[in-house]
């Protein structure tokens, strides 16, 4: 499964929705994650692949990271996976 998949379907799963339902120009917003679940969902792709993701919680603004869609996302995963190489 590649990086955007197994996103995708962590996504979907936070979201409580089919993996269907995700597309790369999704917000987390728009698919009805709230912060704690951003916060879930964060954790759960930092496990699956090993990596700790620059984002603060309580100043996503303030963040490196950007979460703005689920491809930015998807981008921002696969940097920090390359960089672990």
């Amino acid at each position: 499964m590649s990086i955007r998949d197994k996103i995708f379907e962590i996504i979907a799963e936070q979201a409580m929705l089919d993996v269907s339902d995700v597309s790369g120009d999704s917000t987390l917003e728009s698919l009805g994650i709230d912060s704690l679940g951003l916060v879930e969902s964060i954790f759960a792709i930092e496990e699956e692949f090993d990596v700790t993701i620059p984002f603060n919680a309580n100043e996503p603004e303030k963040s490196d990271f950007d979460i703005s869609s689920v491809d930015t996302i998807v981008s921002g995963i696969e940097a920090l996976v390359a960089a672990k190489l």
